[in-house]
């Protein structure tokens, strides 16, 4: 994924109010940008680091600014929008990367599905074959080299596990896919000292049937791409 125009950078104040952050660019011009990140950004918040922002030309954003990657204190790379995670699955799948996923014919986004009131990230279909519900994920939480997924208390991660055991009942495929932006992360387990329950719901999700894959972002301010598998340990 080409990032045109690529991303500008400067150097993180402050995040606050959950979805803005503080800048200060090459000039000395401090500027406020949109935080695209719902969760605690635990670990991923490096005051007097690197950044990188997009910017949108949509004149009836408050803030034109996106915060798109930051740079750690020990200069690895984190993904901050967790919204690019699906178009980077989107975009891996339609180019035959993720092994797991290939040989479909059709890929729709945002499908209603479950009896959770849910919309699937990525459904793939073909004839012959059962459907391929997949959930996607973003992982930046860093720990002694382990990604850990979430970093907060997830309800809604939590109804998200229900739903992909309720999708093997019926007889259909279902995929927990983790985007993995963080590129000091190896490998990736649930955060059992963050969401206990999240940590059960899950080794009751693979026991019942659920796939779970995690591959790692390539990040750059140029582009990021989906590349390599991450082992996960559940």
């Amino acid at each position: 994924m080409k990032f045109t125009p690529e991303f500008e950078s400067g150097v993180l104040i402050k995040r606050y109010k959950r979805f803005l952050a503080d800048i200060k660019l090459s000039n000395g011009q401090e500027i406020t940008i949109h935080c695209p990140n719902t969760g605690s950004m635990k670990n991923c918040l490096f005051p007097g680091e690197k950044v990188w922002f997009s910017t949108s030309d949509n004149p009836k954003r408050k803030y034109a600014h996106t915060w798109e990657l930051m740079q750690t204190d020990q200069q690895h790379l984190i993904g901050i929008n967790t919204g690019r995670a699906n178009a980077l699955a989107e975009e891996a799948i339609k180019q035959q990367v993720i092994a797991e996923l290939q040989g479909y014919d059709t890929l729709k986004r945002e499908v209603k599905y479950g009896n959770e009131n849910s919309r699937i990230d990525i459904l793939l279909t073909s004839q012959n074959r059962a459907e391929c519900y997949i959930e996607i994920k973003s992982c930046t939480l860093l720990e002694e080299q382990i990604g850990y997924f979430p970093d907060s208390v997830t309800t809604r991660g939590q109804k998200h596990l229900r739903e992909l055991m309720h999708m093997v009942t019926l007889g259909h495929r279902a995929v927990l896919l983790f985007v993995v932006q963080h590129s000091g992360i190896t490998h990736v387990q649930p955060a059992r000292h963050i969401d206990p329950q999240y940590a059960d719901l899950l080794q009751q999700a693979v026991a019942s049937g659920v796939e779970v894959l995690a591959y790692k972002t390539e990040l750059s301010p140029q582009g990021s791409f989906i590349s390599i598998p991450c082992k996960v340990i559940v």
